[in-house]
């Protein structure tokens, strides 16, 4: 993979001779006449051919439009091939808008219409097949591995029983042996004590930095592979470490002996076993996402006016805020900010801290507010949530998101609770249409692996239909 100045000579050229291609091209009277006869939206009163200094004006316009639309992807930052494709045609569309902006107050560098449109829909295609062709990496750098771990012995351990050409590993510097400590300052000196000591744990493999340096070292070094080893895979440094990989497009495996935090690949055979980070593939997460947007802006489309009545309820009803905010855990143990319709007195947790609600085990919880009460046994304080659905926080079907606190408590307890961080959490899921709580962890975590395991868009679609069934269950029996 070409990598600093070198790539972004080669990113910026390509760019812009690959613009300049398109422009020539969507101007010959060839494709103007085939697009302006077979396209609807067009007549041959469209077509438009310019010539010399016309044409000459409008290539240098095109061109700075989409260079200057392209300067995210100049970096030679790792990136999975779907995200150098996604966002090479989301800058391609903000340099067509702002090409149709100069059309509109008819400038003399401005392309025709049918051109431009032709010149968007050709480099849709050629860009983010560029980017993605100049950030392959070569057969010779294939197999660049690095292991990332907690525990000194453990990467030593795996180094040894691994096939894969190993660049070194990344460690905590308070985790390593007296003689590696001394290595980070001075190798000569350290190669010594070493040998006096008659060799010490991870003799021959290059220490690359602590947890903080990972992903400078997926960069710098062009990994390929990471091997996770932590005697500790609960830490947050081991979902941590997981998320980077995910980020820079980097394959992730665990030995085989450590593998029951981890989703794994049931294919997977040998010492290593890969790591399923995405659990769904391109098309189906295409299908999920689509899925998503549609379900949440219809929803809150068609509900924002009991939004409303709910809204003046609350403030009705009791002193406080109308949303609650809470911080829940997502993909790989991060955290993010979901909003409810308040249905408790406000500050309820000031002096009981994060706790199950008693409601959960069907008891009764006195921080619960009477409009609080309706809004629970109908579902109604969880439609706030689609807004985190729109913006991809969520998902209308996955695990549901628990409380960091609560999280913490659970999965001391529970083997496969951090399971379910390798999929974005949901509004509704396998567990809440099978009725298991925060009561039942054993049983939720069941369910919830059992969705991971059996994911797809028609299963997604029964357990929709089942809530919203269960709910209107829920709302028919309240109003009895």
């Amino acid at each position: 993979m070409l990598t600093g100045w070198r790539y972004r000579v080669v990113s910026v050229v390509g760019a812009a001779s690959l613009t300049a291609l398109a422009v020539y091209f969507a101007n010959h009277p060839l494709p103007q006449w085939l697009f302006t006869t077979y396209v609807p939206l067009f007549d041959r009163l469209d077509a438009h051919v310019l010539e010399g200094t016309s044409l000459s004006r409008a290539v240098w316009t095109a061109v700075l439009a989409v260079l200057a639309s392209l300067v995210p992807l100049y970096k030679p930052r790792p990136r999975r091939i779907l995200d150098v494709v996604a966002l090479t045609q989301k800058l391609v569309l903000v340099a067509g808008l702002a090409l149709a902006t100069f059309g509109y107050f008819e400038w003399s560098h401005r392309l025709p219409r049918a051109t431009l449109v032709m010149v968007v829909g050709l480099l849709l295609v050629a860009l983010p097949a560029w980017f993605v062709w100049i950030r392959r990496r070569p057969p010779a750098e294939s197999g660049r591995t690095v292991i990332v771990g907690d525990d000194p012995t453990l990467i030593e351990r795996i180094a040894q029983e691994v096939s894969l050409s190993v660049l070194g590993y990344v460690c905590p510097t308070s985790a390593l042996p007296r003689t590696r400590r001394r290595a980070v300052v001075d190798d000569d000196t350290a190669a010594t004590d070493a040998r006096a000591d008659g060799g010490n744990v991870l003799p021959e493999l290059t220490h690359l930095g602590g947890f903080s340096r990972l992903d400078d070292v997926l960069v710098e070094q062009h990994v390929d592979t990471v091997v996770l080893a932590f005697m500790r895979p609960d830490r947050a440094e081991f979902f941590g470490a997981i998320d980077a990989c995910h980020e820079h497009g980097v394959e992730v495996k665990v030995h085989r002996d450590y593998a029951d935090s981890v989703l794994t690949a049931e294919s997977s055979v040998g010492t290593l076993v890969d790591v399923d980070v995405e659990p769904w593939d391109m098309q189906d997460y295409m299908l999920k996402r689509g899925f998503d947007v549609v379900f949440a802006a219809a929803g809150l489309l068609v509900l924002s006016p009991l939004l409303l009545l709910v809204s003046l309820a609350i403030k009705l009803d009791s002193d406080g805020p109308v949303l609650y905010e809470q911080e829940r855990t997502a993909v790989f143990g991060e955290t993010f900010s979901v909003y409810k319709f308040r249905s408790m007195v406000e500050d309820a947790e000031a002096e009981t801290g994060a706790v199950v609600s008693e409601e959960d085990a069907g008891g009764v919880d006195p921080r619960v507010t009477r409009v609080g009460k309706v809004l629970r046994r109908t579902h109604i304080d969880e439609i706030p949530q689609l807004w985190a659905i729109l913006v991809g926080q969520m998902s209308v079907v996955g695990p549901r998101p628990e409380r960091p606190e609560l999280d913490s408590d659970i999965q001391s307890g529970v083997a496969d609770w951090q399971k379910r961080w390798f999929i974005k959490p949901g509004l509704t899921g396998l567990a809440q249409v099978n009725q298991a709580t925060g009561h039942e962890p054993d049983e939720k975590i069941r369910y919830d692996i059992e969705y991971v395991r059996r994911q797809s868009l028609g299963y997604d679609t029964k357990i929709v239909m089942r809530q919203l069934w269960l709910v209107l269950e829920d709302i028919v029996e309240y109003l009895r």
